[in-house]
């Protein structure tokens, strides 16, 4: 347990024993006003009694009213002393609620605005691949002390206005009481409407017509019985400048901007877990209505949030409180091409937001450490790995960043990058932005690179001539892979090997970039495998070693009759490196190579000589496809000569 934890357990149990004092003292506050007022009534039976003294005769008045005059003056005495008494004890226990009160308000900052709200960052943060935020248990019950605490101290200090009402004694207690009831009714408002939270909350890139889920939680509401009368929850959905008047308390006439689907829920009890929360489970945003954008800015840097609010009573009617709650900014889109742009609005609004900022203010440029930071953050959420952005790595994204060729990092922590540089502007002598570049080596990686990543297989991050300073000290056949700069979502392979036009020359060779689309096809390790003239990954491992592992095992032989197609990749320049090219019966996938300053690129999925099956586009013919199938169905039901053994064995 943490120093911090400790003080704040150290504190409760200060606040308990404070309680428990003032609680004592009432009750004894309680008994001696109880018995004030039975010695008053005597006081005033013995009034009654001297003044039915004038009904008797006088030697008998006489002979009675000294004694009675001498108990009046002797209870008299005892009333004055004891009022006095009794005002001390009053005013020693509004004192005592006063420092108790403010030891709660201190105890209760505390968690609320240092812990709960670190937890909301944390819930923030994790939003772009950060540690999870952890559980609620600890601040509920944190939360659920101060409320009990919160609230025996009201009805003290309720009980105690109560005893003075009952027997009113001149002083300042009745100003003091009234101050002490309003900062408790404060202290417990502030509890109950920073404990109604947002437990999950809803995607930051929100779809419309996409079904989307979240849940709200009030961590008092069990200790406080909210649940013996479920409130309702309502969400809506409100724009940046809505978002910002509400926190100004300005009049929104309710307005919002969308309509979302099963936006009520009621809040449920369970019991096990002591927890009191609402799970909407299926809403869906039917429709959004968008505000007029500012300058160059797109509808995938506008920024709603989901706000959920309800109301209800504590303590049987005593307390009404309406309680709302803002989602994190939220950003919708109608088509998935959106996503990309959105997820960097969100990216850099859940790293660089600050807390208590007005709705959704962002700075407009950071750090470039800063932005690393994030970007490691997210790049090893997404690809789920523990291998992240190295230095080398990002000297890489800096020099992309700053068109700098600069390799010593001290140079890159003291820029920074605009919103703009991010996502705004293309990259120089591109058609996409640093952000559009950055995500697409993401999705890539997790898709189709994760287990080669993690091995350390890709170095990635390394432009074309560092590739060729590396390759060039190497042996032939030694390659490496790194992300394509002049695609979204590319890797090559670069090699060094001799050049086939030129004795004696040594080139290094680029192969086109293969994309998401290529490795749907077949796999980077499969790739590899075909290629035989790629020997070494850099700097010396054997291919096989490394990818072997994840090589597609061997066609299994002829099932019914029918002899499986077998797709593979070839360089033609290189092709003569393949022992399985000597065959002119297999089929092939054709992914030209070429040097470092050549970029030809072809595909070719052909049997021997016959036209290729791939549209413009690059995508299959099925036609085509279809009557390669069919003729090598019609070869298949032949009788098998004895040229064909050999080939379908092989």
């Amino acid at each position: 347990m943490s120093q911090k934890h400790l003080q704040i357990n150290q504190s409760f149990e200060e606040l308990r024993m404070m309680t428990q004092d003032t609680e004592n003292d009432l009750r004894k506050l309680q008994h001696n006003q109880e018995y004030f007022i039975i010695q008053y009534q005597e006081s005033l039976r013995i009034q009654a009694q001297l003044s039915s003294l004038s009904t008797l005769p006088p030697a008998d008045r006489l002979l009675r009213e000294p004694a009675l005059q001498t108990k009046r003056a002797t209870v008299e005495a005892w009333l004055t002393r004891e009022a006095n008494t009794l005002q001390k004890y009053r005013l020693d226990l509004a004192e005592k609620h006063q420092k108790t009160l403010q030891l709660l308000h201190k105890q209760q900052t505390i968690i609320l605005d240092d812990e709960l709200i670190q937890w909301k960052r944390r819930q923030q943060l994790s939003g772009n691949g950060g540690p999870p935020e952890g559980g609620l248990d600890v601040v509920q019950s944190w939360c659920e002390k101060l409320a009990e605490t919160n609230w025996q101290n009201r009805q003290q200090i309720r009980r105690a206005e109560h005893l003075r009402q009952q027997l009113p004694i001149p002083g300042p207690i009745e100003e003091l009481l009234t101050d002490l009831n309003k900062q408790i009714t404060d202290i417990i408002s502030a509890l109950v409407t920073s404990t109604f939270i947002i437990e999950k909350q809803p995607p930051q890139v929100l779809k419309t017509q996409t079904k989307f889920a979240a849940t709200v939680r009030l961590l008092v509401g069990g200790k406080l019985n909210v649940h013996m009368n479920p409130p309702q929850v309502k969400a809506t959905i409100i724009s940046e400048q809505q978002a910002k008047a509400l926190l100004k308390k300005e009049n929104t006439r309710n307005d919002s901007s969308g309509e979302i689907l099963n936006n009520n829920c009621v809040m449920e009890y369970h019991q096990a877990t002591g927890t009191l929360s609402a799970h909407f489970r299926n809403m869906s945003l039917k429709r959004i209505k968008r505000s007029d954008r500012r300058g160059a800015e797109s509808v995938t840097e506008e920024k709603f949030t989901i706000l959920f609010e309800s109301q209800f009573s504590v303590g049987g009617n005593e307390l009404m409180f309406q309680v709302k709650t803002l989602s994190l900014p939220v950003v919708v889109i109608v088509h998935g091409s959106q996503d990309n742009n959105a997820t960097a609005t969100v990216l850099w609004d859940n790293a660089f937001a600050e807390p208590g900022r007005v709705p959704f203010s962002v700075p407009d440029k950071v750090l470039w450490p800063q932005l690393c930071e994030a970007l490691n953050m997210k790049f090893k959420a997404e690809v789920q790995s523990t291998r992240g952005l190295s230095e080398e790595n990002l000297v890489f994204l800096a020099q992309k960043a700053f068109s700098s060729s600069s390799i010593n990092p001290e140079e890159y922590r003291s820029l920074t990058m605009t919103w703009s540089q991010f996502n705004r502007e293309s990259l120089p002598g591109r058609n996409f932005t640093f952000w559009q570049w950055f995500d697409g080596v993401m999705e890539l990686t997790k898709k189709h690179l994760k287990p080669h990543w993690n091995d350390g297989a890709i170095l990635g991050f390394v432009n074309k001539q560092q590739a060729q300073d590396m390759l060039m000290s190497k042996p032939n056949g030694t390659f490496l892979l790194r992300f394509s700069d002049s695609e979204i979502g590319g890797i090559t392979i670069a090699w060094v090997a001799e050049n086939p036009n030129k004795a004696g020359e040594r080139l290094v060779w680029n192969l086109m970039p293969y994309t998401t689309k290529d490795f749907s096809i077949r796999s980077l390790a499969d790739r590899i495998s075909d290629l035989n003239h790629l020997l070494f990954l850099y700097p010396d491992r054997p291919k096989d070693e490394v990818f072997s592992k994840y090589y597609t095992p061997p066609l299994s032989k002829a099932v019914d009759g029918y002899v499986k197609p077998q797709i593979k990749q070839v360089v033609p320049e290189f092709a003569t490196a393949s022992s399985d090219s000597a065959s002119g019966n297999q089929t092939y996938m054709d992914h030209a190579s070429s040097p470092a300053v050549s970029h030809s690129h072809t595909y070719g999925m052909y049997p021997p000589s016959a036209d290729s099956m791939l549209d413009g586009d690059g995508d299959f013919d099925l036609d085509d496809t279809m009557d390669v199938a069919r003729h090598v169905e019609e070869l298949l039901r032949r009788p098998m000569e004895s040229q064909w053994i050999g080939h379908t064995q092989s």
